[in-house]
């Protein structure tokens, strides 16, 4: 069964699939995920909704797939050599017109994933478990350093510390984040509260 869905997979390029992706972005931007259906996006992708059911399965898988394709980053593979300047390559990624864009994104999705368990447990094992994974892995790099104590109390919050900064900006000061803020974010509450030496 694994290796057929595997195959079936495989047939799209590279590039069909970055399309459908985007395709899938766009609308929920346009429209939001309770009104998004894969109707609209076979018809936008001029593809038959066969097609992206066999792929995909149904809509959650693929608007999960389409959110982590859109924002790939292997977060543990980045190496500055001190944890403050792998967090400040992490932010340096996107320019701030992305971060906006991805902002009113997860706006919109905010809401579904309530309300939608079957998005809830894609977004879940998708993006918040592998991500996670990617910053443990940053992180042991920062203890291993001796930057890091091991049995530092803020290490489990860490991803929740970055979310809130980039989730807050929009609700508290009706503002996307941008680099700048997210970097003083960064310097000003993160690495304190694990530790770290901001200079």
């Amino acid at each position: 069964m694994t290796g057929t869905a595997t195959a079936r997979r495989s047939r799209l390029t590279p590039e069909r699939e970055a399309e459908l992706y985007g395709a899938v972005l766009d609308l929920l931007r346009e429209v939001g995920y309770d009104a998004l259906t894969m109707d609209a996006v076979a018809a936008r992708t001029r593809s038959s909704k066969a097609t992206l059911y066999r792929q995909w399965g149904g809509k959650a898988e693929l608007v999960v797939k389409a959110i982590r394709q859109n924002g790939s980053v292997e977060i543990g593979e980045i190496d500055t050599g001190s944890l403050r300047g792998d967090l400040h390559a992490l932010i340096a990624r996107e320019d701030d017109c992305t971060m906006a864009q991805n902002s009113a994104l997860m706006r919109g999705v905010a809401m579904a994933l309530h309300q939608n368990p079957d998005l809830r447990e894609a977004f879940r094992n998708q993006l918040v478990e592998p991500e996670t994974a990617e910053f443990r892995r940053l992180l042991q790099r920062a203890i291993d350093r001796g930057e890091l104590r091991a049995d530092c109390p803020a290490l489990d919050f860490l991803v929740p510390m970055l979310v809130g900064g980039f989730a807050t900006r929009t609700l508290l000061d009706d503002q996307p984040p941008t680099r700048a803020f997210l970097t003083s974010y960064i310097d000003a509450v993160v690495l304190p509260a694990l530790g770290v030496a901001t200079t």
